[in-house]
């Protein structure tokens, strides 16, 4: 099923019942950091040098779309402007962090209008981020193109978060579609 805050639909397939109380199970261990979406785009601690670090492709039925070399969905949130908020690793487990080398400067085809910087992650990694709004991949999403991340609310250490696409257009700050409803506890997913 893709995640959910209390009181959103819940659709998808069952197995994914079993990835999500996986993550879960995962953020609460403690002990390292979260997971971190490389300029690559395969989630791991590790990052390497890509000549691109974001695309722009069609999702869903959306285009212009930013994504990772691989053809993973890029999102951001609403409430992170020049600075990071989802750092636990309970955040980091669902919402991995888009992070080249240091020193590396992240590249975008030309046609993308919003500008693309970097910001120090507390954990002392460097974060994408277009127009100032850090980029994160959506561990729900299982395959390139997929957008479950877009309208998503959730919760991690008293910040709420809502969740958008990340488009050839700029960060903006609202979703594409109708966001999911949340609570006021816990992080919203709910299986």
């Amino acid at each position: 099923m893709t995640p959910r805050s209390r009181g959103a639909r819940r659709s998808g397939p069952v197995a994914m019942a079993a990835v999500g109380a996986g993550l879960l199970a995962l953020a609460a261990c403690g002990g390292g950091g979260g997971k971190s979406a490389s300029a690559g785009g395969s989630p791991s601690g590790d990052t390497h040098n890509a000549a691109t670090t974001v695309t722009i492709r069609s999702a869903s039925g959306h285009s212009d779309v930013l994504a990772t070399p691989t053809g993973m969905t890029l999102y951001v949130s609403a409430q992170e402007h020049n600075r990071v908020l989802c750092k636990s690793n309970a955040c980091t487990a669902i919402w991995a962090p888009l992070t080249v080398p240091s020193g590396q400067k992240p590249a975008a085809p030309g046609t993308l209008k919003g500008t693309l910087t970097t910001i120090t992650r507390p954990d002392g990694k460097v974060q994408v981020a277009l127009d100032g709004r850090p980029l994160y991949t959506f561990s729900f999403d299982q395959a390139p193109g997929q957008i479950n991340g877009d309208g998503q609310k959730d919760s991690f250490d008293g910040t709420h978060f809502s969740w958008s696409l990340a488009t050839a257009a700029g960060a903006g700050t609202g979703a594409t579609k109708p966001p999911a409803k949340s609570s006021s506890a816990g992080n919203g997913y709910h299986y």
